[in-house]
């Protein structure tokens, strides 16, 4: 077995992909976000090419200078809200998902056959409201409040507000003001784009093709998620009704006040990773069975064999069993015995050969 080092991010499930070593962190379906990144570029880039030089020459020099810094700071948001980590919560592991198991099987206790368990649930109180914490099946953990399981990234994200495939990211708990400042400052661009569109139509004088889907949609977007910011909600409860059901639940989040409620989603603190996807981690891999073995393997293969499995079993120790110089001298003969041949026995005589001799013997007397 070979031990190597490896970054966390090589081993965390779900469906993310990771660039700069494990720096950036997106979703695998990503051919939306570049169809976000070429209209944006593609006309903001029409824009500085033939709008312009007109107006800054006519009107004034700064409407570029600013067009430019505001397309600056919305790629910047764009970027930031895509390449970040939205708020992945990591998986419990093999002895805390069987810990978890034994805790719910004990407070549950044994079901009867054909009857269906109840479900796996967690009530905790905040701001005198009782919150349920659902049990996810697939991370084997039981999710924070306001967090949900995207079932593109398959994950847990906590304060999930939704999937968006035009950052190619989720947008949750550490990028979703990010995501705001993206479509706010897209929003001012756009306005700011199609307001000097028709400055120059005017004073051309010649008609243009204005396109009215990406001012309304993203503004609207805008406005939206403006709307959701001063009620402190998400995408997601404002969706699945979960404050404005049939038991009229109050949203415990809610500080009942529009300026507060934006004060903590827009100004609050950053809440850092807790993926650790650059952490080093120790991976075990068996080692390749073509690859020659080596010297010092080969060595000790013998080394090991005289300490360990002598030839002649005895009670001495191992420094014993070693043939000594003495030993070696003896049996190896010097060149003079090599010389001079060794003296030939006679060789024993058997039965047989005793009988015959005998009976020579007898016919000669």
């Amino acid at each position: 077995m070979i031990t190597r080092k490896v970054r966390k991010w090589e081993k965390l499930p779900g469906k993310n992909t990771f660039c700069c070593d494990g720096r950036v962190m997106m979703a695998r379906q990503k051919g939306v976000f570049y169809l976000t990144l070429f209209l944006i570029i593609g006309t903001c880039s029409l824009f500085f090419a033939f709008e312009c030089p007109y107006l800054a020459v006519n009107l004034s020099p700064a409407i570029p200078v600013f067009a430019a810094l505001l397309f600056l700071f919305v790629m910047a948001m764009l970027l930031r809200t895509s390449f970040s980590d939205p708020g992945v919560l990591p998986r419990a592991l093999p002895e805390e998902a069987t810990f978890i198991e034994m805790e719910i099987e004990a407070a549950n206790g044994n079901v009867p056959a054909g009857q269906r368990p109840p479900p796996r649930i967690r009530n905790v109180q905040i701001n005198n409201q009782i919150v349920k914490l659902k049990y996810c099946y697939t991370c084997k953990i039981f999710r924070p409040p306001r967090a949900s399981h995207c079932s593109i990234c398959d994950n847990c994200v906590d304060r999930f507000d939704h999937h968006c495939p035009w950052v190619g990211n989720c947008v949750g708990k550490r990028n979703y003001r990010y995501f705001y400042l993206f479509t706010l400052s897209l929003s001012l661009l756009t306005i700011y784009i199609f307001t000097f569109d028709i400055v120059h139509v005017v004073m051309r004088k010649y008609p243009v093709l204005v396109c009215f889907f990406t001012l309304w949609s993203v503004v609207g977007l805008t406005g939206f998620h403006t709307y959701l910011i001063s009620l402190n909600q998400t995408t997601n409860e404002d969706i699945k009704g979960s404050w404005s059901g049939k038991n009229r639940v109050q949203n415990p989040y809610s500080h009942k006040n529009i300026i507060k409620n934006c004060c903590e989603v827009l100004c609050g603190p950053a809440y850092p990773s807790v993926l650790d996807r650059r952490g080093l981690m120790q991976e075990d891999s068996p080692a390749s069975e073509t690859s020659p073995p080596s010297s010092s393997s080969m060595n000790s293969v013998p080394q090991t064999t005289k300490t360990t499995a002598p030839l002649i079993p005895n009670e001495h120790t191992p420094d014993d069993v070693k043939p000594s110089i003495a030993d070696s001298a003896e049996k190896t003969p010097s060149p003079k015995e090599e010389e001079s041949p060794a003296p030939k026995l006679p060789p024993l005589a058997s039965p047989e050969t005793d009988a015959e001799t005998s009976i020579i013997k007898d016919k000669a007397h």
